[in-house]
């Protein structure tokens, strides 16, 4: 197996796991036991399956596989959210946004610029859901493909790391605990398309770590790693990251000390990665195939 489906089993185990202890429906435990189940006798076929993993498509399924149950992952987290949220955190957590809105007037900084600014705020949150397909899609580019595997073990941790603490951490974002309060006063279409999406799609479990923050942060290091000779795009990258963080807070989609914590476990998700990658038999020097012998 790849480490990045290690990372995977590891993780809807986890969430297995955690169906059977938290106070969550029967039905809600049903379905969590048989996705999970389906999926892991899915992979246990095809990684024991000669034929396929000697067909061409193979790899590239195998690439292009964990970015769709990213998605799975993040609707799991949220069959787990409680049936009533107690705020116990929001109401000092919201203490910090009072600080950086009002008494230092980051709103007003943001909204000098009229709609340009918030509207690129807005849209950088929006891209967050694109940015797996098209982080990979630029190794296609770049025919760095056989790199796939650095980028999908430092993502699925930079997102993961942070999707397993929300049972811990129960919350909702701002702008369903104190509605108004210090929004923006930018109501742009892509700010509507955005608490669109959040309304229909979006999960109740909790708002902190912040995963749009970690997983960006961790896709700009991995970014990084495995194009260095193209320094304008993990710099994009990067500066993408700082965008959506800015973003989370001035939306109203999640707290400053969300979007700290986030940063934090981007960061963490990248040291890790890389000694799990070292370890694994994938140095940042080496060439990929002493990793793709052990696939």
């Amino acid at each position: 197996m790849r480490l990045s489906e290690w990372i995977l089993a590891v993780y809807f185990s986890y969430v297995t796991a955690l169906s059977l202890i938290l106070p969550i429906s029967t039905g809600l435990r049903i379905r969590t036991i048989v996705v999970n189940g389906s999926l892991f006798g899915l992979y246990a076929v095809l990684l024991n399956s000669p034929r396929f993993l000697k067909t061409a498509a193979a790899p590239h399924l195998r690439n292009w596989t964990p970015l769709a149950l990213m998605l799975l992952a993040y609707k799991e987290m949220g069959w787990l959210a409680p049936s009533v949220h107690p705020h116990r955190f929001e109401s000092s957590w919201i203490v910090w946004d009072r600080v950086l809105l009002r008494e230092w007037q980051l709103r007003d900084v943001i909204e000098s610029t009229g709609v340009v600014f918030p509207s690129v705020l807005e849209l950088s949150y929006l891209l967050v859901y694109g940015l797996p397909a098209f982080s990979m899609g630029m190794l296609y580019l770049y025919r760095k493909s056989r790199y796939a595997e650095v980028l999908l073990v430092i993502y699925l941790l930079g997102l993961f790391l942070s999707y397993a603490q929300f049972p811990y951490w129960p919350s909702e974002p701002p702008w369903a605990v104190f509605p108004g309060e210090d929004a923006p006063t930018v109501n742009s279409a892509i700010r509507r398309f955005n608490q669109w999406i959040l309304g229909r799609y979006g999960i109740h479990t909790s708002v902190f770590p912040s995963a749009h923050v970690s997983g960006a942060v961790a896709a700009a290091f991995a970014f990084k790693r495995v194009l260095p000779e193209r320094a304008g795009v993990y710099r994009a990258v990067f500066v993408y990251s700082i965008l959506v963080a800015i973003a989370t807070v001035y939306g109203r989609y999640h707290y400053a000390v969300d979007t700290a914590a986030g940063l934090l476990v981007g960061v963490v998700a990248v040291v890790l990665g890389n000694v799990l990658l070292r370890w694994y038999g994938f140095s940042a020097a080496e060439s990929p195939t002493s990793i793709v012998a052990n696939l």
